[in-house]
């Protein structure tokens, strides 16, 4: 079957979901959660054949990998998505005019979501469970990397949807090739929003090359700056947990910029991540302080390559400066616009920087690690929006909706 055919089923499909009920489509992901941990063998065996062909060395692995835990962890935010309330239908404003017309405006599916992503399988599970809460087809283009992974996901996926007495196209999984994606981008008129997950590079490709709208998921360069007012026990736990948490996700810490004042607690900041074995690229101020503290091997002077870098690997940039404003300075030089933190007592300080950092999300005195759908309360994510236009920061349910206005009158016409 083409690319056409499978994009005009999805298409048909979005349009049968806006007469099926909330009861059926939750009792469908609570069944779709239970087949999922019931067929864990069979994912883990399809991950493990993905696996196979991946360096173990390379950072995309983790990302690559499913286990048991991981499965029953996606069960359970399945699961979470399912007793969440649906936006589709949630009246936001309603209004009278002078005339006698009711003008409501209600919240609407987008329809078709497309979404192009790398060597993350847990996402075919998200992006359906978000996707289909709201009431929207999902189209998914996973990479050559996750393909086994993503054919049996979606083989349960669309077994359950049968057994429900759905259509099964409401989920479609295109062929992992290029030609493929370079499909999805032009399929003007069967596709409503594309949204891109993975390196920079495959979120640039996509935005300058679709003719279908795009809600971009940038890339995470998250940085943490320690304040002069900053608390050493807190500082330290939140940048080790930033950092080492899970290294391969973009929500990972990338550089400390730390206050010259605090450069002698440089090395209790950074302590424990020499059991993580982190390399740290450190300017010349930091390297100073860390010379003889932090293990020779692990230590490295930073290049100006340091900077503006998403590792995604047991690495991280230190920079030195003089003040919070530095601080915001280097910040808006290298960020991604993702994640950003600040470490300090100072209430003032601590507002200035929300203020002035420019971020989907910025954190005070807290881990860079709870950018997540799940973390805040969403039950999952469809992604992480860097951009300014329509959503901003985890993408969950409301933000997989548009709105139309429905206009009631009785006979009133225009002069």
């Amino acid at each position: 079957m083409g690319i056409a055919e499978l994009l005009t089923k999805a298409r048909e499909a979005s349009r049968s979901l806006n007469m099926v009920d909330n009861e059926t489509i939750d009792r469908t992901l609570l069944l779709l959660a239970d087949r999922t941990e019931q067929r864990a063998d069979e994912i883990i065996v399809a991950n493990r054949e993905d696996l196979s062909r991946m360096d173990p060395a390379d950072p995309m692995y983790d990302r690559l990998m499913l286990d048991r835990e991981r499965i029953r962890a996606i069960a359970s935010d399945i699961r979470n998505v399912a007793s969440l309330p649906s936006p589709v239908g949630e009246l936001l404003s309603e209004k009278t005019l002078p005339n006698g017309l009711v003008i409501e405006k209600v919240r609407v599916p987008f329809g078709v979501v497309g979404v192009i992503y790398e060597a993350r399988p847990n996402v075919s599970f998200d992006v359906f469970s978000l996707c289909f809460k709201s009431s929207n087809a999902a189209v998914l283009k996973g990479g050559s990397d996750a393909a086994a992974s993503n054919a049996k996901i979606v083989e349960i996926i669309r077994g359950v949807l049968t057994e429900c007495g759905l259509d099964d196209n409401i989920v479609t999984l295109l062929p992992a090739d290029r030609s493929s994606a370079a499909a999805l981008m032009d399929a003007v008129g069967l596709v409503d929003v594309i949204i891109p997950r993975g390196s920079s590079s495959l979120i640039s490709f996509v935005r300058d090359n679709s003719k279908v709208p795009v809600i971009e998921t940038g890339a995470g360069i998250c940085h943490t700056y320690f304040d002069i007012d900053g608390d050493l026990d807190k500082g330290a736990e939140i940048i080790f947990n930033a950092k080492t948490r899970r290294v391969s996700v973009c929500n990972a810490l990338d550089c400390l910029v730390v206050h010259s004042g605090r450069l002698a607690d440089l090395p209790a900041l950074c302590g424990r991540l020499a059991g993580k074995e982190v390399t740290i690229y450190a300017d010349p101020r930091a390297y100073d302080a860390l010379s003889g503290h932090y293990p020779a091997v692990l230590l490295e002077p930073a290049g100006e390559e340091s900077f503006g870098t998403e590792f995604m690997d047991y690495k991280m940039a230190v920079k030195t400066v003089d003040c919070a404003a530095g601080a915001v300075a280097h910040v808006t030089r290298y960020t991604s616009m993702h994640s950003e933190a600040i470490v300090t007592e100072n209430l003032l300080t601590a507002r200035q920087y929300a203020k002035m950092v420019d971020a989907a999300c910025v954190y005070i005195n807290a881990s860079t690690a709870f950018t997540d759908g799940a973390q805040f309360g969403m039950g999952a994510e469809i992604g992480i929006s860097t951009q300014k236009l329509h959503a901003r920061g985890p993408m969950a349910l409301a933000e997989l909706t548009s709105y139309k206005y429905i206009v009631t009158g009785n006979g009133q016409t225009r002069s």
